[in-house]
């Protein structure tokens, strides 16, 4: 079985674009945030395309207008509320 580098060269641009489609979120959020509170945005090519009011929503047609992995959905709070998960455990090491 060889190594399909297609497939690796697709996924590692996939993932430079959808650090730059955050980054971008993350740079224009107040303003974002003004605008479009708690929608989902479809952020693609560094601009918000669309905004719905639910995350399936948004992936449903996001997902029939461009490719998977060309595009971040993203939910528009405050702070890092849409960004940042925390889990807890009660396991000890």
């Amino acid at each position: 079985m060889g190594i399909n580098f297609d497939t690796i060269i697709s996924k590692f641009f996939s993932r430079i674009m959808l650090k730059q489609e955050f980054q971008y979120y993350l740079d224009h959020q107040a303003e974002l945030v003004k605008k479009y509170l708690n929608k989902f945005l479809v952020i693609k090519d560094q601009k918000v395309v669309a905004a719905y009011d639910t995350k399936q929503e948004a992936y449903d047609e996001a997902s029939s207008k461009y490719e998977l992995g060309t595009f971040l959905i993203q939910h528009c709070l405050p702070g890092s509320l849409s960004h940042t998960q925390t889990f807890h455990s009660q396991v000890i090491f």
